[in-house]
Formats: structure tokens, sequence, C-alpha cells
């Protein structure tokens, strides 16, 4: 993890704990409702992320709430449905750690208090969002709940890039400009034969480096790929930005690991 920016541990849940999650969000997902005007489409291109989720209320208010966001083309001009709404969803956040039990209990499992762990998503770094002084205290889990390979739209790395630090952050807009959100900053180019694949068994966990350069590709299979992602911060001596898009709540602050 030190030398790389990121470790694979495999079947570290078991498939009955993967099955779980996945049949609880399909009742989520049964019993959404999304008003039209809320539907947002979820995107990790900066110009579209600035279309869609930085001038949207519901994407910068839902850090202690349960929201759904959709894949790009899945809706009409009004905010209908054009395909059945459970082949819509691209992300739901960005609360379920706190108010779903299931994935709670999965979240606070002592598996992830163990000490010494410490569509397509393009090339970023998650500190690029969740930014801290100093940087190095964020630590992305990334659960597989099915099979993640190559075709479906496995993660990908470019080992070592954690080491170099960040050149773009994404912060709050200041009030009364057109968006919610804004970049400072440029995203380096990155050279497409420097990143590797790293497929996935059910259950298996990435544990993911703040600073590492990482990205999915297009999922171009029958097979979908469900994941279970969430990050945390070692609170010790830390700052969290307070120009992150993500703040805590009156209602939810960040809840302690381990409790």
């Amino acid at each position: 993890f030190r030398e790389d920016g990121f470790l694979v541990l495999e079947h570290f849940f078991t498939a009955e704990e993967c099955d779980s999650m996945r049949n609880q969000i399909q009742k989520i997902v049964a019993e959404m409702e999304v008003p039209p005007h809320c539907r947002t489409e979820f995107s990790t291109k900066e110009d579209e992320q600035l279309q869609a989720q930085g001038s949207s209320d519901y994407f910068l208010t839902s850090g202690d709430k349960i929201r759904f966001f959709f894949e790009k083309g899945v809706l009409d001009e009004k905010g209908n449905f054009l395909i059945p709404k459970e082949k819509s969803v691209s992300k739901i956040g960005h609360a379920l750690h706190a108010y779903d039990p299931v994935f709670k209990q999965i979240t606070h499992s002592s598996k992830v208090q163990q000490p010494g762990i410490g569509g397509e998503v393009t090339p970023h770094q998650d500190a690029t969002f969740l930014h801290t002084e100093p940087l190095g205290r964020v630590l992305g889990f990334w659960i597989a709940l099915e099979d993640a390979t190559q075709e479906n739209g496995c993660l990908w790395f470019i080992p070592g890039s954690h080491t170099s630090g960040i050149t773009r952050r994404m912060v709050r807009a200041p009030s009364g400009t057109s968006t919610c959100v804004e970049f400072v900053g440029s995203e380096p180019g990155y050279d497409d034969s420097q990143f590797i694949p790293l497929p996935i068994s059910k259950g298996g966990l990435i544990l993911i480096h703040g600073e590492v350069v990482h990205k999915s590709e297009l999922n171009s299979s029958e097979s979908s790929r469900h994941v279970f992602t969430f990050h945390v911060m070692e609170a010790k001596d830390t700052s969290w930005s307070k120009d992150n898009w993500l703040q805590p709540t009156p209602e939810l602050p960040f809840p302690s690991l381990y409790t």
C-alpha cells in the first residue's frame, strides 16, 4: 500500500454480506421518489460535473442524506426515465453508512476497524474532492458486491502515483456564482499505458490512498458491477477543508469509525 497507493484484499467480505447490500439497494431503489427537477446525472468529467452536480443543491446538500444520481442518457428533457429506474442509477449517496442499517453495519464492522490497514470514471485523485491538511489522511474503501472485470468496469491504477501531491481541487463556489462548485488548478494529462487493471472477485476490498490516480472504463458487458464505497479520515491532527463540497452538518457530524 505504501509503495503503490492501493492494496487488494480478496474475499474480505462474504458473498452473504455482498448479497445483503445488493438486496437492500433493490428495496431502496424500488421505493425511490425523486422529483423530476432534482434528477441529476452523475459524471466525473469536469465540464459535465459543473453543469450537473455543480449547479444542483440536490447534490451539494446530499452529504447527510440518501439521494440518487443517474447515468447519462437515461432521462428525457423533463427528467422522466427513458429506461427502467432500477437500471438508471449511477450512484446513491452520501449517507447510506449513517441511515441504512445494512450499510451502517458493514461500514462499522470489526473487519473494517482492523488496526494497520490505515459508467466510466475518468482518472482522478480522491483528494481533489476530499481535501485535508495535511494530505495523506484519507483512505478509500471500495467493496466489490459482484465480480469486477475489465469488461464490466474494474478499477485501473497508476502504481506509485500517490507520492506527487495534487494539482486540482473541487471546492464550493462563492455565493452568487452560477455553479455551486468550481475547480481550482488543472488536472495533468495521464499516459494510458501507465494504468494497470485490478479485476477483483465478489467480496473483495480495494484500499485506495487519497492521492493515487485511478479510473474505471465504460462497462461494455451485459453484467452489472455494483460496489459499495466509502472513505475514512484520520482525525488526529487533521483538518478537513472548509472548501470541500462535502461538509458535516449538525444533523450528521462525521461519525467515528469505532462506534
